[in-house]
């Protein structure tokens, strides 16, 4: 691993940008790392995701990857900045770093002898409305033959995320008459009804245990500030860490929805996003190689996580599959993300060694 030529990649990634359904310059540049590095069968789908293989052995292969999309929109300044040991910019750890890190995969693994093939995989759609679209479509292309993935993110070195949350997200539209605000007052309003609902979905309890969340991330509405506003939305994220929990969430939320309901107010519910759940055990050897990998590193913590991220996928399909960080960081989705280098090395040699005990799992 050469740690400048990491960070150098790394910039040239995190300059481009890639919001969500815009990756495809920045999968452009992954596909000319890899065919410049000589890997075998690369390419880019439909989707823009990329894929590139590193032969090994006949066995199941191992899938390594990171996601190419950000959060940030298409016009964000993608400025960065190298103060000491911190490398500033938005996007630089979520996820330009795990990019640059299977570049240095692309460098290191031929000369490795490896008993499987090893895939590398940069893959689209696993931020906002992305709904995990790109590992979705990795996953049905090599099916269950897989012997791991190990999905890479930049700024959770010591997680280990081996249970996928439970996600649904949906956006709730309120419809009215509408009408002006002197002359039509006292008529229902769509932005009213919205944020009537949002107030009473903002006090809810549930009747099971466990750990849940329920978060308006965005309201929208409305014509002007002297008009009945005839129609109104608010998208709408629900987690837990268990479906059943989740269930119970659900119906919470549509009972809401229901209550609200009138002749004057119209209110449609629209599913946008709909992430699984599955976990692999706290045991598993596939994680006890995370933890051991991270102790011999030198990494001190190892902390096993639920999480929304692409192993999510696979591990709905009982695929043995983990996300693991590469790096410590803060700021992830402001104009302030910034990632430690130091730790680097260590992200690295524990990426390096948990690879080499997934081989022995067949």
């Amino acid at each position: 691993m050469d740690l400048e030529r990491w960070i150098t990649n790394t910039i040239k990634i995190q300059s481009i940008p890639a919001p969500t359904f815009q990756e495809a310059n920045r999968a452009a540049f992954m596909f000319e790392q890899f065919s410049d590095l000589g890997l075998a069968d690369v390419s880019i789908d439909a989707a823009n995701n990329v894929f590139a293989r590193i032969p090994g052995g006949s066995r199941k292969p191992a899938i390594l990857s990171a996601h190419l999309d950000t959060v940030f929109p298409i016009e964000t300044q993608l400025e960065h900045q190298r103060r000491g040991d911190l490398l500033f910019g938005p996007g630089m750890g979520d996820n330009a770093i795990a990019l640059g890190a299977l570049i240095e995969l692309a460098h290191d693994l031929p000369d490795s002898h490896l008993p499987n093939d090893v895939w590398l995989v940069a893959n689209v759609g696993e931020e906002g409305l992305g709904n995990l679209l790109g590992m979705r479509q990795v996953v049905n292309r090599f099916g269950e033959n897989v012997l791991t993935y190990l999905v890479l993110e930049g700024m959770a070195l010591g997680h280990i995320y081996h249970r996928g949350l439970a996600i649904h997200r949906y956006r709730i539209t309120a419809s009215t008459a509408g009408g002006h605000a002197w002359i039509h007052a006292g008529r229902a309003s769509a932005t009213h009804a919205i944020c009537r609902l949002g107030a009473q979905l903002s006090k809810l309890t549930l009747p099971i245990e466990g750990r849940w969340s329920l978060n308006i991330g965005q309201i929208t509405g409305g014509t002007s500030i002297n008009t009945i506003a005839s129609n109104a939305s608010m998208e709408l994220d629900l987690r837990a860490e268990r479906a059943a929990l989740l269930e119970a969430l659900d119906q919470a939320v549509m009972a809401a929805v229901e209550e609200n309901r009138s002749e004057e107010v119209s209110l449609d519910v629209d599913e946008i996003g709909n992430r699984p759940t599955g976990e692999i055990p706290d045991d598993h050897p596939l994680v006890k190689a995370a933890c051991m990998a991270l102790k011999e590193a030198g990494v001190k913590q190892c902390r096993l996580e639920a999480g929304s991220t692409d192993a999510s996928i696979p591990l709905s399909k009982n695929i043995p599959s983990i996300c693991i960080g590469l790096t410590y960081g803060s700021g992830a989705h402001s104009l302030e993300e910034c990632i430690e280098i130091q730790p680097l090395e260590n992200g690295y040699r524990a990426l390096r060694s948990t690879l080499d005990q997934c081989f022995k799992m067949e």
